[in-house]
């Protein structure tokens, strides 16, 4: 008897991987490496209390604006990411490739009052992923993969926004 070929799920799962103690940290940080993930992803890993979420919803505005603008790709950082219970914010930075200056929000580039205005606007801070963050002499996508208290590499949260399903619904709604 021959049996028919065996058919394989072809689905594929991205997973936000577990933190990890960095020696020296005073939380438990992303294991490094940009790791790839959606929105939903991350409220799932990292929303996980009333604050967490605030801080969510305003990655969630500022990402719809990014991605009306003809962004493509946020990088995630900063304590939000991190084990830290009560995070003060979120940092991101986002890729420019493709973005309409036109149509991006100016606050995005409005870097005054140590960020006040996207603090307000979105309860985070972001940089272009290729602007160079003077304390380091490093892009921020490569200094957001270094931890600020040893030193250590870490990793961050890469996410698509031209592809991110939970943006998608926003835009066609």
């Amino acid at each position: 008897m021959i049996l028919p070929p065996t058919k394989y799920n072809s689905i594929v799962v991205t997973m936000i991987p577990a933190l990890v103690p960095l020696n020296g940290s005073p939380w438990s940080v992303l294991p490094p490496g940009a790791h790839t993930a959606n929105l939903e992803e991350v409220a799932s890993a990292f929303a996980t209390n009333a604050w967490r979420r605030e801080l969510f919803g305003g990655l969630i505005l500022a990402s719809s604006k990014l991605k009306e603008a003809g962004c493509t790709k946020i990088f995630l950082d900063g304590s939000y990411v991190s084990g830290k219970p009560i995070p003060g914010d979120f940092d991101a930075c986002w890729d420019p490739a493709g973005v309409d200056p036109v149509t991006l929000d100016p606050v995005f580039l409005d870097f005054s009052n140590g960020r006040a205005a996207q603090k307000s606007a979105f309860r985070g801070e972001f940089f272009l992923s290729s602007m160079t963050c003077v304390d380091v002499g490093k892009s921020f996508v490569d200094f957001f993969q270094i931890d600020r208290f040893t030193g250590q590499a870490k990793g961050i949260i890469a996410i698509q926004l031209s592809t991110d399903p939970l943006l998608f619904a926003k835009v066609q709604s």
